[in-house]
């Protein structure tokens, strides 16, 4: 009956993740023709930046089970950060940062290069990545020790 549970909920995963998935990439594939000022014609390009799409869907996939515990245990602690929910987020983006970014330097052959292609996006990423550790800090330690106000939740889900 366990394994029949497990099976079955496995199955749904699936489903909602096959869905979630078509649909970022039905997103992403939109295009649109627009004007080229220099040669006067018109081309199709992307609306989204496929990298910046990527990035998402990582940062979604793997935060979304410690965002959803932080969000549940300040609750159940009437607004005061936990031993979980800070440290929790921050240790999902230290594995992120450091594993992840470890494995991918690894996977390249011995003797070979790879650069990052679009910068502009690694530097926007890299700001923000900075910005939200620095607010994090301030709001946890710094503002309200240990509590989470009302107002700097909605303050933080306004820069969502």
């Amino acid at each position: 009956l366990y394994l029949f549970a497990m099976l079955y909920l496995f199955l749904g995963v699936n489903i909602a993740a096959d869905k979630f998935v078509s649909a970022i990439e039905g997103i992403t594939s939109t295009k649109k023709r627009v004007l080229q000022r220099s040669t006067g014609r018109v081309i199709t390009v992307s609306v989204w930046n496929g990298t910046v799409a990527n990035l998402t869907l990582l940062a979604l996939g793997s935060s979304a089970p410690e965002i959803l515990l932080s969000v549940v245990e300040i609750i159940g602690n009437g607004c005061f950060a936990g031993d979980l929910g800070p440290s929790t987020i921050v240790g999902s983006a230290a594995f992120n940062l450091f594993v992840i970014i470890g494995v991918c330097v690894m996977a390249v052959p011995a003797g070979e290069t790879r650069l990052i292609k679009d910068l502009g996006v690694f530097w926007v990423t890299a700001a923000f990545s900075i910005f939200a550790y620095l607010w994090l800090v301030l709001i946890v330690q710094v503002i309200s020790p240990n509590v989470i106000e009302l107002w700097e939740a909605l303050v933080t889900l306004g820069w969502l």
